[in-house]
């Protein structure tokens, strides 16, 4: 066969495969119309469980006290020196009471020049902020609008049990007003705070999907009362795994009216000066475990209540000061879990000290005073 009668009987068989492709495109072709295809019936349900019903009921109460956060920040044009705000992030709140003040993460409005709160009805606010506690990363803001929504009913995280049922409501990615559902995973969980110097102690851990944007936004109980503030997130993806923090409502409830009263939370402290990397150094080679007093400043809670620093001995050498082992009987490792230990109390309270002293134990009782975070 020659090229020539060989590209003629290839043409003719590509032009039959265009003809049936054609047919089996266009079936009707082939075979009658058959009659105009209808929508299939929908079946019938059963009313819904109790169950689901509890939890839409929840989520429709409860929806309408959560915010959805925009931040913006102030950048300056490098040619004409001009200020001007751009978008910075989002994040989630809930209205806090009747004044208008709306509770979220420190983290979520930190080094931001401004930002808006948008209600569930669709209304925007500018807000401003009240005050702000990064290490128990809480931020109070305030917007003024009339007919606000109901303030969510505060729970007790300290009546919490591992497996009760938890509901987070937020705002993750941009998606507004989102609910997920868990369980509490775990309680009394300490992470550092945003600013690394602090613990945020007795976080609830939930397996409740907290996904960026949810940061802010309230954990609620089976009753739709306030529970914790969803925090942060464990996860190499940065996406949710199942492992979230909230920071409890009891510590909430300490520290917001602070912030609200005094744009600032007032640390109850003991009047001593601590060093975690020289508590670490002195506590290793003396080969105990507490927080050593480096220093009590004149005329604090600390020297009235005896408790003694760091001195030179008489031939020169150092001798070790008290040192903290327990508060209130629960022990104490490291300078960030002593001051966690005393957060858990309030300025003027009067707590019990164990310390190691001169090779004995000694327990000593002193009045908390106002210190700053």
């Amino acid at each position: 066969m020659t090229r020539r009668m060989s590209r003629l009987v290839a043409g003719v068989v590509a032009a039959g495969a265009l003809v049936l492709a054609g047919y089996w495109l266009a079936p009707s072709i082939l075979q009658p119309a058959t009659a105009r295809a209808q929508p299939r019936p929908v079946s019938t349900r059963d009313a819904l469980p109790p169950a689901e019903l509890a939890t839409i009921q929840l989520f429709e109460k409860t929806r309408v006290s959560v915010v959805f956060i925009t931040t913006q920040e102030q950048v300056v044009d490098a040619w004409t020196r001009n200020i001007f705000n751009i978008p910075r992030g989002t994040g989630s709140g809930f209205v806090w009471d009747e004044q208008g003040h709306v509770v979220t993460n420190n983290h979520v409005v930190a080094g931001a020049s401004g930002a808006q709160v948008r209600l569930s009805d669709g209304r925007d606010a500018r807000a401003s902020l009240v005050g702000a506690s990064a290490a128990h990363d809480l931020a109070v803001l305030k917007i003024d609008v009339t007919n606000l929504p109901v303030p969510l009913p505060i729970g007790r995280s300290a009546e919490l049990r591992v497996g009760q049922t938890t509901f987070a409501i937020g705002n993750p990615f941009g998606l507004d007003w989102t609910l997920t559902t868990g369980i509490v995973s775990s309680l009394d969980r300490a992470l550092p705070s945003e600013d690394g110097r602090t613990l945020i102690d007795h976080l609830i851990q939930t397996d409740a999907a907290i996904n960026p944007g949810n940061s802010g936004g309230p954990l609620l109980d089976s009753a739709g009362r306030l529970i914790g503030v969803n925090t942060m997130i464990f996860s190499p993806s940065g996406a949710s795994a199942g492992v979230g923090f909230a920071v409890p409502v009891d510590t909430v409830n300490r520290v917001v009216p602070e912030l609200i009263s005094n744009g600032r939370y007032v640390r109850p402290v003991l009047g001593v000066e601590l060093d975690e990397r020289l508590n670490q150094l002195m506590t290793g080679r003396l080969g105990v475990t507490g927080v050593v007093v480096l220093r009590v400043a004149a005329g604090s809670a600390a020297e009235s209540a005896g408790l003694r620093g760091v001195r030179r001995s008489a031939d020169g050498g150092i001798v070790a000061g008290d040192i903290i082992v327990a508060i209130d009987g629960t022990s104490v490792d490291s300078v960030a879990r002593l001051v966690s230990r005393l957060d858990d109390h309030q300025v003027g309270e009067t707590v019990r000290l164990t310390i190691l002293r001169d090779g004995g134990r000694a327990e000593v009782n002193i009045r908390l005073q106002p210190g700053v975070e």
